[in-house]
């Protein structure tokens, strides 16, 4: 996969929205590491492969993650979005939800389950015999 790298409009775009006057060491370069975020997101891969481009792995995975507990990603895209850069709403499809491997119930799961009409109509799958159910009378 390609390098993302934000182009000068979205830089401009999002550089005063950032936090400023952090105590702390200096940050380092704040346009290459939000890259490094994005290109992590986007392709999906683990925050220890991040390539070295955007600096080192830890550095890009602890801005994400300090930024989102802090909530300024959050405060981020709502200014972005109300200063019209981008739109309110989202869309996600299937290819970003992730499941574990046994969660459609691999070997030893779980059993196969009734039919949602049955259950609701009380419908049996078979009759019930009167062997079965204790019923003398037919054998008298």
């Amino acid at each position: 996969m390609a390098l993302f790298w934000l182009s000068d409009e979205a830089w401009v775009a999002i550089e005063p929205h950032l936090p400023k006057n952090q105590p702390g060491a200096r940050r380092v370069d704040d346009r290459r590491v939000i890259s490094g975020i994005i290109h992590m997101l986007k392709c999906g891969g683990r925050w220890a492969d991040c390539p070295p481009e955007y600096g080192p792995s830890t550095t890009v995975y602890n801005r994400w993650n300090r930024w989102s507990r802090r909530g300024i990603w959050t405060c981020i895209l709502a200014a972005l979005t109300e200063e019209g850069w981008i739109a309110e709403t989202g869309q996600i499809d299937s290819s970003y939800i992730k499941a574990h491997r046994s969660a459609g119930g691999a070997k030893g799961g779980r059993g196969p389950m009734p039919l949602a009409f049955r259950v609701a109509a009380g419908q049996r799958r078979s009759t019930r015999s009167s062997m079965f159910l204790g019923d003398h009378s037919a054998s008298s």
